[in-house]
């Protein structure tokens, strides 16, 4: 049985309201994460992840200063020094069709909606550390793919070209042997 060791696991997270913090900080401690740190805006978010190097990053879309799409914007930016690898999971109130394709082409990992309950958030860490997706980077896109399935069959309009690729990185492998016991 495969048993993921979450004391050993950073996680940042974003989101102006206080007590949504306080509530996904309170079930990641449940879970046995320790190392927790919390930002109220994408500014000092941005701040938090340069300086702390957080394994996973859970931020909410609607933010002051810049909100969770443009800071996911920020961090996966394919030539940073920094871990644009980092999985990503927005977790918002907002849950129409078009936000959640736009968050996913901004490069979030995975999508959590309000109300958060604790199978849920759990289901989404662990999809971060046991079930990496590979990264894609095309002309204008870098992050997770955002294809769950693949199907050689597929000759539509969305088809992967030759220029896109597979970028090959351990990061998310690194994570995964981490933590996984």
């Amino acid at each position: 049985m495969i048993r993921v060791d979450f004391t050993k696991l950073r996680i940042l997270v974003v989101d102006d309201n206080a007590h949504m913090r306080r509530i996904v900080r309170t079930l990641l401690h449940g879970f046995g994460a320790r190392e927790v740190y919390e930002a109220e805006d994408g500014a000092s978010g941005l701040e938090m992840f340069t300086t702390h190097l957080p394994d996973i990053i859970i931020v909410d879309w609607a933010m002051p200063i810049f909100d969770g799409v443009e800071l996911t914007h920020m961090i996966r930016k394919p030539d940073s020094a920094i871990n644009p690898y980092v999985p990503i999971i927005m977790l918002t109130g907002h849950s129409e069709k078009s936000r959640v394709i736009r968050a996913r082409d901004a490069g979030v990992t995975e999508f959590l909606c309000k109300p958060i309950s604790a199978k849920a958030l759990h289901q989404r860490l662990l999809n971060c550390v046991l079930n990496p997706r590979p990264f894609i980077k095309t002309r204008d896109y870098f992050g997770p793919d955002r294809r769950r399935s693949m199907s050689p069959n597929y000759n539509g309009p969305e088809r992967r070209t030759h220029n896109d690729h597979v970028v090959e990185d351990s990061a998310p492998n690194r994570l995964r042997e981490s933590v996984v016991s």
